[in-house]
């Protein structure tokens, strides 16, 4: 039963069927021949696992995300970014990294931090002499990182699939994510003095007035959310509401880049985005009990520990998994197809779920950058027109940096769990 469960699984997944269809045949096909009778418990998963009052933060900060990606929030961020650092070797790349990390503050959505940075930025880098690859290959890496930065629409999703704190998971979030950025502004700061790359001219105090002005309003927006969910004023999901509040806000009233008219458009991309998603989760929700009825868990875990009862095993085998994973799965298929599988081993061996929530997240991020599957990869090559195996060789060090962050953030749990147990007593 195992078998033809995956067995359909993977020729529907071969075939480029939408996961979401690919999940929903292959569970009925495994329950009907399972079961041989009526299958209407599978319409009551899908509505027991939707009816979830975390998963009502999904749609907010997708919409969210959209009124600042049109209401020129990256642009403005991109500018407070440039003054801050672009006096330095390798500045306008610095920048990039930076103006992501802000945006993904605002966004939730890594292929939105990639797409509103990277057209701002991409044409910049060019213009003052950095090659076409590694602007595009900096662009893509930033967007991966920027996935551990909350709010996270991926630790929201995790954090149903898990029944653990999403305020947790984005307190969790904090040190890895800029860790990991600080590591790439690292690596781009040496690359950028051994190539030579232009220098601009510091920023006058004017400059970084404007710009401090400007973007003020969206630099609010995180310290609104996270400090409301923070100092307990509102939960994740209210804060998304809150999100959308202050989003449309600073779009239609301050900045006035998009008016009434746009709004039923956004509206309607965020519905259609929500639609994919949810029918996803709940599909992932049949999966995931078809997978508990044969045992799968159980099963993997015996085998697992056959080989070895340690943890630290565990977890490397874990890594190897997603980072293959990552290459031919998008995000939200590897957190409804293999996370549902993983999280009782994790339980089983004794490992704090917020600490691996934390672990497959940023997995998640390289699986961004890497090919054949890499959204924020296909992002930022669709901004600079540059082919993709150009983009290859400047991007490989970008990776290994992440894959690099990723190991200290699977053996040194204390780097994720220090912020949410000083907040929470977690």
């Amino acid at each position: 039963m195992i078998a033809l469960l995956f067995g359909v699984l993977a020729v529907l997944i071969l075939l480029n069927s939408p996961i979401s269809l690919a999940l929903g045949l292959a569970s009925t096909i495994a329950a009907a021949v399972q079961a041989k009778g009526p299958l209407l418990f599978l319409p009551q998963k899908i509505y027991t696992a939707l009816d979830s009052f975390p998963l009502l933060a999904v749609p907010l900060f997708i919409l969210a995300g959209s009124f600042l990606e049109t209401g020129g929030v990256g642009r403005r961020l991109v500018n407070l970014a440039n003054v801050m650092v672009r006096h330095f070797p390798g500045g306008l790349g610095m920048v990039v990294v930076v103006a992501t990390m802000i945006f993904s503050e605002v966004s939730g959505s890594s292929a939105a931090d990639a797409a509103a940075i990277g057209s701002v930025t991409i044409p910049a880098m060019l213009r003052l002499g950095y090659t076409p690859a590694f602007a595009t290959a900096v662009v893509a890496a930033a967007g991966g990182a920027a996935v551990l930065i909350p709010p996270s629409i991926a630790a929201v999703i995790y954090g149903w699939q898990a029944n653990t704190s999403v305020g947790a998971l984005f307190a969790a979030g904090f040190i890895p994510g800029f860790a990991t950025a600080l590591a790439l502004m690292i690596y781009i700061y040496f690359t950028a003095r051994r190539h030579k790359f232009p220098i601009e001219t510091k920023a006058t105090w004017a400059e970084t007035g404007q710009a401090i002005r400007e973007s003020l309003p969206a630099l609010l927006m995180p310290v609104i959310i996270l400090g409301g969910i923070f100092g307990g004023f509102f939960t994740a999901t209210e804060s998304a509401a809150v999100a959308v509040i202050y989003g449309i806000g600073v779009a239609l009233f301050y900045y006035k880049e998009i008016t009434w008219r746009d709004l039923p458009g956004i509206l309607v991309e965020s519905a259609v985005t929500t639609g994919i998603v949810g029918l996803l989760l709940g599909m992932a929700a049949v999966f995931g009990y078809v997978l508990t009825t044969l045992q799968v868990p159980l099963k993997l875990a015996n085998a697992i520990m056959a080989v070895s009862d340690s943890r630290w095993v565990f977890l490397v085998l874990v890594n190897l998994l997603l980072l293959v994973a990552g290459c031919f799965l998008n995000a939200t298929a590897i957190l409804v197809v293999i996370v549902p599988i993983l999280l009782p081993m994790a339980e089983r061996f004794g490992i704090d779920l917020v600490h691996f929530g934390i672990m497959i997240i940023a997995n998640l991020g390289i699986g961004y950058v890497t090919p054949p599957v890499g959204t924020c990869l296909y992002v930022a090559c669709s901004i600079s027109k540059e082919p993709l195996e150009r983009v290859i060789r400047p991007l490989v060090p970008l990776l290994l940096v992440m894959v690099a962050m990723l190991a200290v953030v699977t053996f040194i749990p204390e780097i994720t769990l220090i912020v949410p147990r000083w907040l929470y007593g977690k």
